[in-house]
């Protein structure tokens, strides 16, 4: 299989949990300014929205959205655990949870990273923001990871999306779980290996 990447972006999620999952994938590079890929290919006609992630599976189908392809990669080995059992009540949670990193958390960073949006409605958007991660700290305080004690694809997903202060210079002290969280989730093996191969760590 094959993971459409630009390094840091939201496809670091899937990225990572392909390693976690112990999966064979090829990764290719998008420039997602010309929607070109690392070997020349027209993104658009891999995925006709131009954006990543997208995964090419061994049988020819393409997936995308984090939140799909994260669910898809946890169930290749459930052994694992990486999402709990398909109609288990835990597995809504997981749900649950995906769908407000993508929603609140992911959606909400956006406007961040582009230069034309006024500073003023930047303002709103940090503040809806931080709500949002004051929220998943305080889920924080008394658990390792989103889900409990165990690591499940969500923390790709959510230390992706926190990954992403860095950049924007934000700081995370008023968060203090969240920077713990942070740190227990890059210090993963596997997520150090993502991060390695997208050029993030040295």
């Amino acid at each position: 299989m094959k993971l459409y990447y630009a390094p840091g972006a939201c496809s670091l999620a899937p990225h990572m949990a392909l390693r976690e999952a112990g999966l064979e994938f090829e990764l290719e590079q998008v420039d997602l300014t010309s929607r070109k890929t690392a070997t020349g290919e027209d993104f658009t006609r891999i995925n006709p929205l131009g954006y990543v992630p997208c995964l090419k599976r061994d049988d020819g189908e393409i997936l995308t959205e984090c939140a799909a392809l994260l669910q898809w990669i946890a169930d290749q080995s459930p052994e694992l655990g990486l999402a709990p059992p398909e109609g288990s009540p835990e597995r809504y949670r997981l749900q649950e949870t995906l769908n407000f990193i993508a929603t609140e958390l992911h959606k909400g960073f956006g406007p961040l990273f582009n230069p034309a949006f006024p500073e003023a409605a930047k303002e709103i958007v940090l503040g809806n923001l931080k709500g949002r991660l004051s929220h998943i700290d305080g889920r924080l305080a008394d658990r390792t990871f989103l889900l409990g004690d165990h690591f499940s694809v969500a923390d790709c997903y959510l230390a992706t999306i926190l990954g992403w202060t860095r950049f924007l210079k934000m700081d995370l002290s008023p968060w203090p779980n969240l920077g713990a969280y942070l740190g227990r989730v890059t210090a993963r093996p596997a997520v150090q290996e993502a991060l390695k191969a997208e050029g993030l760590r040295a």
